[in-house]
């Protein structure tokens, strides 16, 4: 892709505008402890970037209880930890916003560039309207019309159609292996932040690294 040729920017939330990642591990710990699961970095950091239920089936498989609970059952445990993550997520201001990305939004309001919200989260509206960043955006993708989650491509085709653009003309910025994948698959830019994202088109190591200079920078070299 051209640098030219990018006209809006489509985001994840969790670890690229702010670090409620944090959140959701604290709230899929307690359920983890509540099912008996021992909890794990390995299994923290496979949680990144999926749906709930998907978050939840993997840590019942991990225990072996995938078998154990009805859908009733898990729709429960779902619904309890997504009630836990919203009273902590009450919690979050602009302050939370994470190191430079504040500053690359306004860059890109600027600029005139469309943008939005690409995000597993059913809470994603409500993050927004904590850390005061809900006008920056086109719209968000609601991940209740997904047929599939990342590292299914939809969600940033979805984020595309949101701001009226062919997929060719989005970038997307993702903190997880499966968000890059999916974003590649969707035929747009990826910008990956963080480590071990060896297949994102354009890479930088933390969020206050990311300009449009920068990722003109890369695109050119």
């Amino acid at each position: 892709m051209q640098f030219n040729n990018i006209k809006g920017f489509a985001f994840d939330l969790d670890g690229v505008i702010a670090d409620t990642a944090r959140f959701h591990g604290q709230a899929w710990h307690q359920t983890a402890d509540e099912v008996g699961t021992v909890w794990t970095d390995e299994l923290a950091e496979n949680l990144k970037g999926i749906s709930r239920m998907d978050s939840l089936e993997l840590i019942l498989n991990a225990g072996g209880y995938g078998q154990k609970y009805t859908t009733a059952q898990k729709e429960t445990l779902a619904t309890q930890k997504n009630d836990k993550y919203l009273e902590l997520i009450k919690t979050l201001t602009p302050a939370d916003i994470l190191p430079g990305m504040k500053k690359f939004l306004d860059e890109l309001k600027d600029q005139q560039y469309h943008l939005s919200v690409a995000s597993a989260s059913k809470n994603a509206p409500t993050i927004l309207k904590q850390l005061k960043l809900t006008d920056y955006f086109d719209g968000i993708v609601d991940p209740a019309t997904l047929h599939a989650g990342k590292p299914d491509p939809e969600i940033f085709v979805k984020a595309a159609e949101v701001m009226g653009l062919d997929p060719v003309n989005v970038a997307g910025l993702e903190d997880s292996s499966a968000g890059i994948t999916s974003i590649n698959s969707a035929g747009e830019l990826s910008i990956g932040i963080g480590s071990q994202l060896n297949e994102a088109k354009i890479k930088f190591a933390v969020t206050d690294e990311v300009s449009l200079v920068a990722i003109k920078t890369q695109l050119i070299g």
